[in-house]
């Protein structure tokens, strides 16, 4: 098996090293099957060829795609550069990809489709996802029930549909929680690695990042250790195991 190529944008150690523990776990991977880049202390590798890997997995980051170049932090510039750099190579050859959260804009973003804070923008909790049509049958969403909730909290969002995208999940609030463009490049809206242990640490983090007032972290950690919140990750462990030994 080659290994997953593990991309995280977080700057916050805490936050990456929990989301990476998170992905390795609900994918059922270990830690020798994949290589992993942290892009706010790495480069991407001169060279990087596709085919030294299973797959891409991106994660999440509190940055935002849509913001103009003097709102970007120099370290968030910079990682949307190293990711948007491998999306030509990975959409042209439809090399597998899983795009989480930010990954949705990224992708979006790289297809032409608008990507912004206009509308579908939703408070951290969960949401009221439903599989699509295309959803009940599409490979990763297999073994998921038509309606589930899923951890959320994001500025912006795809606007529209990008051309050639099918799209496979919706909620209420944002309608493009989870889409597909060819046959192997995926992104969704929710967090499919998310836990309520793991978005309380990020509550915890991001608190003054403007996702949320701050004096609603208590009550918002409350809300996620009740949630009931477990047919997303199988989208992780899905991935994983379609593309493992391709």
């Amino acid at each position: 098996m080659k290994p997953f190529l593990i991309l995280q944008l977080r700057p916050e150690t805490e936050a990456a090293d929990d989301e990476f523990a998170a992905i390795l776990r609900k994918g059922g991977l270990s830690a020798d099957q994949v290589t992993r880049i942290r892009l706010d202390q790495q480069d991407l590798p001169q060279g990087l060829d596709l085919d030294d890997y299973s797959g891409v997995i991106v994660g999440g980051g509190p940055g935002c795609v849509s913001d103009p170049p003097e709102k970007k932090t120099p370290v968030e510039a910079r990682i949307e550069k190293a990711v948007l750099s491998l999306m030509p190579a990975i959409a042209e050859r439809d090399f597998p990809y899983l795009g989480c959260c930010y990954g949705i804009g990224i992708l979006g973003h790289h297809l032409g489709g608008e990507v912004s804070k206009a509308r579908y923008g939703e408070d951290v909790g969960t949401s009221d996802c439903r599989l699509t049509e295309a959803g009940r049958t599409d490979a990763l969403c297999q073994g998921m029930p038509d309606t589930f909730q899923a951890f959320v909290g994001h500025k912006e969002a795809v606007q529209d549909l990008p051309e050639g995208c099918v799209h496979l999940v919706s909620s209420p609030t944002c309608p493009f929680q989870m889409i597909r463009y060819g046959e192997n490049v995926y992104a969704t809206q929710f967090h499919p690695e998310a836990d309520s242990a793991g978005f309380e640490v990020r509550i915890r983090i991001y608190k003054d990042r403007g996702y949320f007032p701050p004096e609603d972290a208590d009550m918002l950690i409350a809300m996620c250790r009740a949630a009931d919140v477990h047919a997303p990750e199988l989208v992780l462990r899905n991935f994983v195991d379609r593309y493992a030994h391709a």
